[in-house]
């Protein structure tokens, strides 16, 4: 969505609807690469989001990774840190509940 916003001219647009927004929910983060003009747009967003609204991030990548998921070691850094700096890691372990539950293991809830 930013990318097509940047690409009619109307980025300030789209930044303003989403900062209207109090919770930002980024999800999934670093399951489908991002390209360098995708990173820092998201950067821009995440940027924005610190100590204005709150953001959640849910990730299965180790913040030693987001530099290859961003493509950029330095932005990775500076978005870390954002989020750091005020937030809470909240880590599940264990096995996910999709395989536990998966049909072609053998399992199922009948």
């Amino acid at each position: 969505m930013l990318k097509a916003a940047v690409a009619d001219n109307r980025l300030e647009q789209a930044l303003r609807d989403i900062a209207k927004a109090d919770l930002l929910i980024i999800d999934e983060y670093g399951y489908i690469p991002i390209d360098i003009e995708g990173a820092r747009l998201l950067y821009q967003v995440m940027s924005a989001t610190y100590e204005t609204r709150s953001m959640i991030v849910t990730t299965n990548i180790e913040f030693g990774k987001w530099g290859t998921v961003l493509g950029d070691a330095h932005l990775a850094t500076a978005t870390i840190d954002r989020i750091m700096h005020h937030g809470r890691l909240v880590e599940f372990g264990g096995q996910s509940r999709r395989f536990e539950e998966a049909l072609m293991m053998g399992r199922s809830d009948s």
